[in-house]
């Protein structure tokens, strides 16, 4: 395969800065001109109806230079989660993490965490608050709302440890243009809860309403493939709509990335396998 040129922002230090603020002002400039309603109500009594639970571990066994980025990871969590704890979507409101989480900086009390820059693992402030990214859209995944942005991870960076949901159902963030949306394109009202245990990120979805389908999110054609002297892992996502009367199916997303370690098991492949799985 041929080696990727690198672009411009990832030449210069002051390339990547110029790069990323023009692309704040441009996200800045759309939230107050798109005329779309943002979810912003905190409610502390919590709806009557579930729809969803999940939650992830916080601390997983890295090395050791990486554990204190993992404690830190764990203050960035808190005090992102206060802003999103008890949120209200509305019909036709839209949610967007990054203008209700805001910037992460140390002046709010941010700490240096993990990050991926260019599929790298990096240390930025307020590294791993995607966390709750990645559970909030699980539990999105499982409702009739509609995921309206998300970016998905290109790497895989480390080999599963104790995975409980399929690959490739993440979002990541990266204030501001990076976002993850969804909007309530139903009459009912939702509710994320979002909190921390002791060694969980927790996560609830409420409505003011029953729902009508009951969802399972699963994966299809899980695989790892070896390319050249690069790993690559694939699936897509799927989602199955139930009701006492129907049952459907349909296809979310396909995930095509390049994995950062050596897996257990691989198949030899060539490029067309690639691009025959990308969307």
């Amino acid at each position: 395969m041929k080696p990727q040129k690198k672009l411009l922002s990832q030449r210069h230090p002051v390339f990547y800065f110029i790069s990323v603020w023009e692309k704040r002002i441009r996200r800045y400039a759309r939230w107050f001109s798109d005329g779309r309603k943002y979810a912003s109500v905190l409610q502390q009594e919590t709806l009557p109806y579930r729809i969803r639970e999940h939650q992830s571990v916080l601390m997983r066994q890295l090395g050791k230079s990486e554990m204190q980025l993992q404690v830190n990871k764990v203050t960035n969590l808190r005090l992102a989660v206060r802003h999103l704890d008890g949120i209200l979507i509305r019909p036709g409101e839209v949610f967007s993490y990054c203008r209700l989480v805001g910037r992460p900086t140390a002046a709010k009390g941010y700490l240096p965490g993990m990050e991926l820059s260019f599929g790298e693992p990096a240390t930025g402030i307020g590294g791993g608050i995607c966390q709750i990214a990645n559970l909030i859209h699980w539990l999105v995944l499982h409702s009739p709302l509609t995921v309206t942005e998300r970016h998905r991870h290109s790497f895989d960076p480390f080999p599963d440890d104790g995975r409980v949901i399929p690959f490739g159902t993440g979002a990541t963030i990266f204030f501001n243009y990076r976002d993850y949306q969804f909007t309530n394109r139903t009459k009912q009202t939702f509710q994320l809860r979002i909190w921390l245990s002791d060694s969980l990120l927790h996560g609830e979805l409420y409505s003011d309403a029953e729902p009508d389908y009951a969802y399972r999110v699963f994966e299809r054609e899980h695989q790892f493939l070896k390319i050249g002297n690069t790993f690559y892992r694939k699936n897509e996502i799927w989602r199955e709509s139930r009701t006492p009367d129907s049952v459907m199916e349909e296809l979310l997303t396909k995930n095509f990335a390049r994995v950062m370690y050596i897996p257990a098991e691989f198949t030899e492949a060539d490029e067309s396998a690639m691009q025959s799985f990308q969307d």
